[in-house]
């Protein structure tokens, strides 16, 4: 028996999963197109968190606490985001209570900083002290662009919906996330089309089951032209898989043109 070992073989690494839950009625209706999910699950990549899941659902108090209670059992991170704004259709923060099974009411430590960033009391109107509204247990999640905060319960992360707030509520928690080894990526761009090179490519996975390749089709210049994403952890893996790629997509006489991220 061999002694060496094949790197395919190697024990699995713990994968450390995260699903985000998109809640608002404007983004079902079109109005408002999302960015927080392409924010999110980058940057959730470059720790080490794989986004298996994304969901969008509306304002429905019902829908909302089933959502929650069932994706938070089932992935290590859970984050939302929109509905915790101040009018009346904002209405995750109860929701996320429901769900965990506790009460909800002002934060000291919320009111007092939104107390302080709006100054007169005048311009802390009941609407905005709303947001000051946390479930009980609820661990505060800063807010550097308008301050009212969002929260952990948890392993689920509640933030706004407006992605410059998404965005600054990450990068102030996390610290908190532990997560498995980073994702990368190697991208090859053919001019070949899919139908062409789909048999190879299935191969190819086959004998690097460790990697997920995906094939995304479109035009470039007027012409056919796919790119070929693989995605692991193990960066030799990776360099080994796209120089068959690109082997195989030279061997057709195609192009193929490699990007590093």
């Amino acid at each position: 028996m061999s002694d060496t070992a094949n790197p395919a073989e190697k024990p699995a690494e713990k994968i450390v999963t995260a699903c985000i839950v998109v809640i608002g009625n404007e983004v079902l209706s079109g109005r408002t197109r999302d960015a927080n999910i392409g924010f999110l699950a980058g940057e959730l990549g470059k720790l080490g968190v794989r986004t298996m899941e994304c969901r969008v659902i509306p304002d429905i108090e019902a829908r909302i606490v089933e959502t929650v209670n069932e994706v938070r059992r089932k992935f290590d991170y859970v984050f939302t985001t929109g509905g915790i704004g101040p009018t009346h259709d904002d209405i995750t923060a109860d929701c996320i209570a429901m769900a965990f099974g506790v009460g909800i009411s002002e934060n000291a430590e919320a009111v007092d900083r939104m107390t302080r960033y709006y100054g007169e009391a005048a311009l802390f109107t009941p609407a905005r002290r709303r947001m000051s509204r946390i479930p009980h247990g609820g661990i505060l999640v800063d807010n550097p662009v308008s301050v009212a905060p969002g929260f952990q319960m948890e392993n689920v992360f509640t933030f706004a919906g407006i992605p410059r707030i998404v965005e600054g509520m990450f990068g102030a928690m996390k610290h908190r996330l532990v997560g498995g080894a980073p994702m990368i990526s190697r991208t090859v761009r053919t001019n070949q089309p899919e139908g062409l090179i789909a048999e190879q490519l299935g191969a190819l996975q086959g004998r690097y089951a460790d990697i997920d390749i995906g094939s995304y089709p479109g035009f470039r210049n007027g012409h056919p032209s796919v790119q070929l994403v693989m995605r692991g952890t193990d960066d030799a893996r990776l360099a080994a898989a796209s120089a068959e790629l690109q082997a195989f997509l030279k061997a057709m006489g195609g192009e193929a043109e490699e990007f590093v991220q």
